[in-house]
């Protein structure tokens, strides 16, 4: 069975992977869960501290959602962004041109610049706009190298359960090694075992309330 489309609780799609049983966004709302988890406890709370600049490093890049709400958001708010993606598994053609995301954001002056989120060649920085600059890397991030003087992390992998490996102290030292002080990851989890993981690292964290359907989610930050 192929990655299957479907529509989420907001009426924007999520996808059910075919390799890891499970669903991209949640299903109670994937734009609502993308800005909730990583624009308003992640980008916002940077953009508030007044930054005029922001490098970031997502890991799952998927369907392009958070990266399309990124760009958004900087355009709208002048504010500068070198965007940098992980993403080992990337979606077909068949599936990323059928998302309604442009749809539901009224986004549609931006369809060029999404499609070539997708297509782009890995590790080729993209200026997408004077505000953003887009780099693929399709790749496993478990043996990449990573980007350096990051200030903003979104970690959007696949759930503990399906990618275990993600979530342990080996691959989380290295992200806090590549974030500069001050700076924030944010993730959707809140298993005790990855916290305690990201506290053994160097990460001080915020429990913060989680997007509708789950209570909790982590932010942790670097605080030196």
């Amino acid at each position: 069975m192929p990655d299957e489309i479907l529509d989420s609780q907001d009426g924007s799609h999520t996808i059910l992977s075919e390799k890891f049983g499970v669903s991209y966004h949640s299903k109670y709302g994937a734009i609502t869960e993308s800005n909730h988890v990583f624009l308003e406890a992640g980008l916002k709370y940077l953009f508030k501290q007044n930054y005029k600049e922001i490098k970031i490093l997502e890991m799952g890049f998927g369907t392009g959602l958070n990266a399309l709400l990124t760009y958004q958001f900087a355009l709208s708010n002048s504010l500068n962004i070198n965007y940098h993606t992980f993403e080992k598994y990337p979606l077909e053609s068949s599936i990323y041109s059928q998302l309604n995301y442009l749809e539901k954001l009224q986004l549609y002056n931006l369809e060029k610049d999404f499609k070539r989120m997708h297509e782009c060649n890995t590790d080729e920085e993209q200026i997408m706009h004077s505000y953003f600059t887009f780099t693929k890397y399709i790749e496993d991030i478990l043996s990449a190298t990573l980007p350096v003087s990051v200030d903003l992390i979104y970690y959007d992998a696949f759930a503990p359960n399906s990618q275990s490996e993600l979530w342990e102290e080996d691959i989380l030292s290295r992200l806090y090694e590549s974030l500069n002080t001050g700076g924030v990851l944010t993730t959707y989890c809140a298993k005790g075992s990855f916290k305690r993981a990201m506290k053994s690292v160097g990460f001080t964290l915020d429990s913060i309330p989680g997007p509708h359907g789950k209570r909790e989610m982590t932010r942790g930050i670097k605080l030196n």
